[in-house]
């Protein structure tokens, strides 16, 4: 391989011993590659100061370490658009990796995701997509139940995570996408970026506990379906409109037959009229949630990230 810059950009709440294997592990990988690497810690305002933790030692093929510290905590989708603004507006290289910093995105498949990126010639985003997960029974069934509703929702199926790179040339068509304030990938594949993707095993945590709880999950699958949400409402908007042609059907039916049945039939009527009525109120709603979606930007990261940064420190080499 040629020598060439890759920023590799990772967010971290507190998960700073994990971080300091990680970027061992990174540097063993890529040595001897001949890719010359930065990274770029997003600390997502972290309670635990980064020098109690993180104790770098010299590396071989990682040149710079530097640290963009965040006002406030924004969460780990958040802390990603704001670092892709950063680079996007600072830092001129050929490609920017997103990982996350506990280690189960591998450092061995960066150097897969920079190769199919480079047979690719840098036109496309390369995803990593999970082909065995190393988490519980428990977990794999909420994960195929959010798939499943996902799909169901939006008509997509998402199947990769933060795991990827980004050709330079990309990032500007990213940092204008509003979506990927509330889901990364969601945002990117709405947006119909060019993307491939390439099977990568899940790793496991290199230390600690993860930070992720289950209302955590929750809350980070309705930001990947939030995304949709014009979509979403259209679709919801269908259904309610066959509920309110069932409701008629059925009120038509009634009214036909009420001589014939007289006991049941003002019950029914009055439970369809009631539908009728209900449906009509929600499909309103669909309406006017579709047309704010649609006209309401919100946060735009090339233009707004600024905003969130308290401050760049030099991690490594020490200034």
């Amino acid at each position: 391989m040629t020598s060439r810059l890759i920023v590799v950009i990772i967010p971290v709440f507190n998960d700073w011993h994990s971080l300091d294997i990680l970027l061992k592990y990174l540097d063993e990988a890529l040595n001897g590659t001949g890719i010359q690497c930065e990274i770029l810690v997003i600390n997502d305002a972290s309670t635990i100061a980064t020098h109690d933790s993180l104790i770098l030692e010299s590396f071989q093929t990682i040149k710079k370490v530097n640290c963009l510290e965040l006002k406030r905590n924004l969460g780990h989708q958040r802390a990603i658009a704001i670092g892709l603004a950063y680079v996007e507006a600072n830092i001129y290289c050929q490609a920017v990796v997103v990982m996350d910093g506990d280690g189960e995105d591998a450092p061995r498949d960066v150097i897969k995701l920079i190769e199919k990126c480079s047979e690719e010639k840098y036109q496309k985003i390369v995803f990593a997509k999970r082909t065995q997960r190393s988490e519980t029974q428990i977990f794999k069934l909420f994960y195929l139940i959010y798939r499943l509703f996902y799909k169901l929702l939006t008509g997509q199926d998402i199947r990769v995570g933060n795991f990827s790179i980004i050709p330079h040339k990309l990032l500007s068509r990213i940092v204008v996408v509003s979506e990927i304030w509330n889901h990364y990938t969601a945002g990117i594949l709405k947006a119909k970026i060019p993307w491939t993707q390439i099977p990568c095993k899940r790793g496991v945590r290199l230390a600690g506990q993860s930070k992720m709880k289950f209302v955590s999950l929750v809350i980070h699958g309705l930001s990947a379906i939030s995304v949709y949400g014009d979509i979403i409402g259209v679709r919801l908007l269908i259904g309610t409109l066959l509920v309110m042609l069932f409701s008629l059907i059925l009120i038509s039916i009634v009214v036909l037959v009420r001589v014939a049945i007289p006991n049941w039939a003002p019950y029914v009527a009055g439970l369809s009229f009631i539908i009728l009525l209900q449906s009509m109120s929600i499909s309103l709603s669909f309406v006017f949630l579709i047309l704010n979606g649609r006209n309401n930007f919100g946060f735009l990261p090339q233009r707004d990230y600024h905003h969130f940064i308290l401050e760049l420190q030099q991690l490594f080499p020490k200034a």
